[in-house]
């Protein structure tokens, strides 16, 4: 003890007077520009900050010379000095580097160059979010190399990568510093409705393909990582307010306002803490369209038309079959629809977004150890189309997550529910104002009796048509007025579907997830272990799921490991091995194997040649396994064991089948989609020969997880002033996920060539919506090549051309439909200096598609060709920390649209002013 004493002594005087050394100074480019948000590190410790607007930056280290400090920033080259006395001015200059320069996370869940990844993964970073022309950072997106993305509405879109896309895009994953945004209720993205803010917004990368080997059963097709800036490290206050117009033929010139704001405080080594907000308000690109859904050709005069934005007119029937025995002769044997309501009538296009985040962060030691507490809230109205179209008004989506990590680990797990809201169907508060001013078998009867009167009375057949429907129509509720607008706000706030057509859901959902790496504990390879863990609870109340006794509980679960080893093979030839393989069970499917393997060559530093070979699976979503939803022309109902007696609904019989003896209803639950009925397409063809024997058993199997073998080889490389990045892949899909259409008939059994046969004859049947797998064989391939390259000194040109592909056989399978829903060609180039002259730049994108054909479960039709050019121009004011840019989308004002049934996309004119006091 004496002997210890004085040493204990010793040493705590001895750090009580030790030096704190004071650095300071500047990181500008290769053309002497100040670099603000650049990274300064004292080399092999946490201790930094990072540059302000001037590029200038302040540190002090409780360390005595000398040491190194390191400066760094996305898109430039790394720089290391030697500090060698107190009071050092440090000034850096960074030179550019290419995009291939760039670090990733998302490829291997761990730092690396995109030059070196095993995978194709694409970058979004600072600089491209400041020069991109799109109205925002994730509008941005749509200028990567291979990406789509769908216009749903002005605040939701839809980001997709290598096919098989809908707005229900439930192959895509979207994650929000490590938290999946996915809606409870609907199970996919909402784009940036309730997402980040653009002023928080640190790197946005997106890993094409299937990567359930790291990432577990819903990266089936791509992910899109979206990481925010750590309040240690981007301290300080932004704003940013944007201003400008929508311009659309269809609902004219709309001003839209975008602000954000973001606050952040290091307050000590220990505590920092960062607040969000986003707001934003526009008016929604309208869908005006009244062509038939079915046949193109009709028009509203039609008889039984059914406009693909008009709802009201999917109630339809055959007037001779619902006609009386005494007039049955001489009514047609004709199908006629309701008159519907165009659907700038049932809405009025607010597109809204408020958003919030904030978040606690500690190291209790000052060192990478930390732990945080993140919480988002959002919400905010926006145009949904799945199988109808819906509008989204005040849905409300919150997370929370608490996460302990450092440079080798983190442990998260978050929370993540939403609410509804005041969101409605259009397609069934059409069809329920009609209801209101008159019941369907009041309409039809007055049709019928009208018709038959004028007929006998000496009316031609289009005499006599037009007669009828002008008596069925006598009073209907005319849009704007009092009658339509009670009906209209009665229809909007009753959940039940035969008289409402609210959205109601307060469903939610727990995860969690760890990662261990161990490369700081074994030298001769990088280990990494890991795994997942979701509960799901689904609580629509009966409206959207089978959930009217209570909330639907179950879980899912993943283990990983990934084994990445880098070999020098001689000074000039490096190989990168890794090696992934990932365990998924859900407790309503057997466990799945999913495993990865790749390898990188990199020769001479300046070419990098890779091959990857993986599989991946997604479960079924809430919706295969849980909906029951009758959606109009179709029931919607999952295929979980436990749900297909929980649908249950009751039938009118015709008076041809109470004829056959076969009472006056019959109550059929869900099981007779999957164990009673017919294909929709023999059925259609039994209609159009009159002959029986076509009509084809459906019964389609329950539904079971969905895997597909991808095999891709890539280059990346750079030569004298030339960037380039090539991939191509071929993915093999089986037990391919699809909805089928199929036909149960109320009485007799499908197969009998008699009692079942004559219910369909009579039209004692109901189209169901099943969620099963194809017995078909669907792949698909493709290829993307992007370069880039500096031209006259400064200005930045890049271009893209991706090639998709679909290997389907659908006349083989008419029933099933895959969604792929891409062009085959697409091109994008960029052309731009961020320096023309000093503190003024521009940038120009253009972006060309090939037509496509789109289908969905609302509707299918042809996507024509688009071409779209966006610009814009910036100013920077360094005394006053500013960024001013004006800019412009789809300049040449040619309206497009990327999916069947959206509103036409048309221009967007905005100014922005950013400040950027970090």
């Amino acid at each position: 003890m004496k002997t210890i004493l004085p040493f204990l002594l010793l040493l705590f005087c001895g750090l009580t007077y030790s030096q704190t050394t004071s650095i300071s100074g500047t990181v500008v480019d290769d053309s002497g520009q100040p670099l603000p948000g650049a990274n300064i590190i004292v080399t092999g410790t946490s201790i930094g900050t990072v540059t302000d607007f001037d590029g200038a930056f302040n540190l002090s280290v409780g360390e005595n010379p000398p040491f190194s400090v390191q400066a760094s920033m996305i898109g430039f080259e790394t720089v290391t000095i030697e500090v060698t006395k107190n009071n050092q001015v440090l000034n850096f200059v960074l030179n550019e580097g290419t995009a291939l320069d760039e670090v990733v996370i998302s490829a291997s869940r761990t730092p690396e160059r995109i030059f070196e990844s095993p995978v194709t993964v694409e970058r979004f970073g600072l600089k491209e979010i400041k020069n991109t022309a799109s109205a925002d950072f994730y509008d941005g997106l749509e200028n990567l190399k291979g990406v789509d993305v769908n216009t749903n509405s002005l605040t939701f879109k839809s980001v997709n990568t290598r096919g098989f896309a809908t707005f229900a895009n439930n192959r895509f994953m979207q994650l929000v510093d490590g938290m999946d945004n996915s809606t409870p209720a609907l199970n996919f993205p909402i784009g940036n409705l309730v997402g980040m803010t653009e002023t928080d917004v640190l790197s946005v990368e997106l890993l094409p393909g299937a990567s359930s080997a790291l990432y577990g059963a819903n990266a089936f097709n791509g992910i899109l990582f979206m990481r925010s800036k750590n309040p240690f490290d981007h301290a300080g206050i932004s704003t940013s307010f944007k201003k400008g117009i929508t311009s659309q033929e269809a609902a004219g010139d709309n001003e839209f306002t975008d602000l954000s704001f973001r606050a952040a405080h290091k307050f000590s080594d220990k505590f920092a803490a960062k607040v969000n907000f986003g707001y934003l308000k526009g008016t929604d690109w309208a869908a005006t369209s009244e062509v038939d859904k079915i046949d193109p050709n009709r028009t509203r005069a039609d008889l039984d038309y059914d406009g693909i934005n008009v709802y009201g007119d999917e109630v339809s029937a055959n007037i001779r079959k619902e006609a009386p025995a005494s007039v049955k002769g001489i009514i047609p044997d004709v199908d006629v629809s309701r008159t519907g309501y165009n659907e700038n009538d049932l809405t009025d296009y607010n597109a809204e977004s408020i958003k919030a985040d904030w978040g606690l962060y500690y190291r209790p030691w000052a060192n990478d150890f930390e732990i945080q507490y993140v919480g988002k809230v959002g919400t905010g109205s926006t145009i949904y189309q799945g199988t109808n179209r819906y509008n989204i008004d005040n849905f409300f989506q919150q997370q929370h997550k608490l996460e302990l990590k450092n440079d080798n680990f983190f442990l998260r797990g978050y929370v993540v529910s939403d609410k509804a809201g005041d969101s409605y169907d259009m397609v069934f508060t059409g069809i329920n104002i009609n209801r209101a001013w008159k019941s369907d078998e009041d309409w039809f009867r007055e049709y019928i009796q009208t018709y038959a009167g004028a007929t006998l009375g000496g009316a031609t057949e289009a005499e006599s048509h037009a007669a009828a429907r002008a008596q069925a129509e006598s009073g209907r509720y005319l849009p704007g007025s009092p009658e339509y607008k009670a009906a209209f706000n009665k229809s909007i706030n009753d959940p039940n579907l035969n008289t409402g057509s609210k959205f109601q859901d307060a469903s939610k959902y727990y995860h969690g997830d760890a990662n261990y790496n161990f490369s700081h504990l074994i030298d001769f390879a990088e280990i990494q272990v890991g795994g997942s863990y979701r509960k799901y609870s689904l609580n629509s109340s009966g409206t959207i799921y089978t959930d009217l006794n209570g909330p639907i509980d179950y879980s899912e679960f993943g283990i990983y490991t990934q084994i990445q080893k880098n070999i020098e093979l001689n000074e000039d030839l490096d190989l990168k091995l890794t090696g992934s393989i990932r365990y998924d069970k859900s407790e309503f499917f057997d466990g799945f194997l999913s495993p990865r393997i790749s390898a990188g060559l990199t020769i001479n530093r300046n070419h990098n040649i890779r091959a990857s070979v993986q599989t991946g699976f997604r479960n079924p979503t809430t919706q295969d396994l849980f909906i029951g939803l009758d959606a109009g022309r179709a029931i919607l109902v999952g295929s979980a064991p436990s749900n297909l007696d929980r649908y249950v609904r009751t039938f009118d019989i015709s008076d041809e089948g109470q004829a056959l003896g076969q009472g006056t209803s019959v109550t059929q639950t869900g099981r007779v989609a999957y164990e009673n009925s017919y294909t929709a397409s023999s059925v259609l063809e039994l209609a159009d020969t009159g002959n029986p024997a076509v009509l084809e058993v459906a019964n389609p199997d329950i539904i079971k997880p969905e895997q597909v073998s991808s095999a891709e080889v890539g280059y990346r490389g750079k030569f004298e002033g030339i960037t380039v990045d090539f991939s191509a892949y071929y993915n093999k899909y089986k037990d391919f996920i699809s909805q089928e259409v199929v036909i149960s008939p109320f009485y007799g059994t499908a197969g009998d060539n008699s009692l079942s046969v004559a219910a369909i004859a009579n039209d004692d049947y109901q189209a169901w919506s099943t969620y099963t797998n194809s017995p078909a064989d669907v792949n698909s391939y493709g290829a993307s090549i992007g370069l880039s390259t500096k031209l006259f000194g400064n200005f930045d040109l890049s271009g893209s051309y991706t090639y998709a592909k679909l290997d389907f056989d659908s006349n083989k399978f008419p029933d099933f439909t895959t969604n792929f829903n891409t062009p085959e060609h697409k091109f994008k180039a960029s052309f731009g200096n961020t320096e023309l002259f000093k503190n003024f730049g521009f940038n120009v994108a253009y972006r060309y598609s090939d037509d496509y054909f789109w289908e969905a479960t609302f509707g299918n039709g042809l996507v024509p060709e688009f071409h779209v050019v966006d610009a814009q121009i910036n100013l920077k004011v360094p005394s006053f920390k500013s960024t001013f840019k004006a800019g412009a989308t789809n300049l040449l004002g040619d309206e497009y649209f990327t999916a069947f049934g959206t509103g036409n996309i048309g221009s967007m004119y905005y100014i922005s002013w950013t400040i950027n006091n970090l």
